[in-house]
């Protein structure tokens, strides 16, 4: 920052930004909080669940579009009740992770017809034990946004290795909470919607070293 005076007894003043202060400016941006935490685990879900939506067809094509972020460009729908629906539950989801009360997130895609469970997309939410003694953490964004660009590649390339979805399919949200949960009177408990006679692929995790997100998904075998 410069300032400077002009007149007859002039002045000029400067501050220098030191090595010191821009360590200090680096490590404040890189500072994560459980809020700034939640908002990231939040936006990746939201993501995440489109990308699944589109790459296994449960929606048309022409009901997404393309959005840019982590550096890649993703399918988001524009499906006025889907958006809704979503939006709902994700803003549910970001108060529950607030107060640290979300285990998982499980996407379940059903046969419309048999009303068979033939994928279960898994994502395991953990609290980084440090996290639970100082509620701040210290990583690069860059580095977040690698981990979660890594995940995002995996659902896109799914189609190369889960078995085609050849008919009509829908998709359930399950969200496993705490027992002390308090849970909105428009949820509804649900089983579990295991697979019967299922494989599994672990995708890639994330950390914002407060909250950890595994994935993997698991599909039904052809018989």
């Amino acid at each position: 920052i410069n300032a400077e005076y002009m007149g007859i007894e002039g002045i000029c003043l400067q501050t220098n930004f030191t090595p010191v202060e821009m360590a200090t400016a680096q490590a404040q941006k890189n500072t994560i909080t459980l809020r700034g935490s939640t908002q990231m685990v939040t936006e990746f879900f939201g993501y995440a669940i489109n990308s699944i939506l589109y790459q296994r067809g449960i929606y048309p094509p022409e009901n997404f579009t393309t959005f840019q972020n982590y550096g890649l460009h993703m399918m988001v729908t524009t499906d006025a009740g889907l958006k809704k629906y979503l939006g709902n539950v994700l803003n549910q989801l970001s108060e529950w992770l607030m107060k640290s009360l979300v285990q998982q997130l499980v996407v379940v895609v059903s046969s419309v017809a048999r009303n068979e469970v033939l994928e279960r997309w898994v994502f395991n939410i953990d609290l980084e034990p440090d996290a639970l003694q100082t509620g701040t953490a210290v990583k690069a964004q860059k580095e977040i946004q690698s981990e979660i660009q890594a995940i995002i590649r995996q659902i896109t390339a799914s189609v190369t290795f889960l078995p085609l979805l050849s008919e009509p399919c829908t998709f359930d949200l399950l969200v496993y909470t705490n027992k002390d949960c308090e849970v909105p009177v428009t949820w509804e408990e649900s089983d579990a919607k295991y697979i019967q006679n299922s494989s599994e692929v672990r995708l890639r995790s994330f950390t914002t070293k407060i909250h950890k997100v595994d994935a993997m998904v698991s599909y039904k075998c052809e018989e």
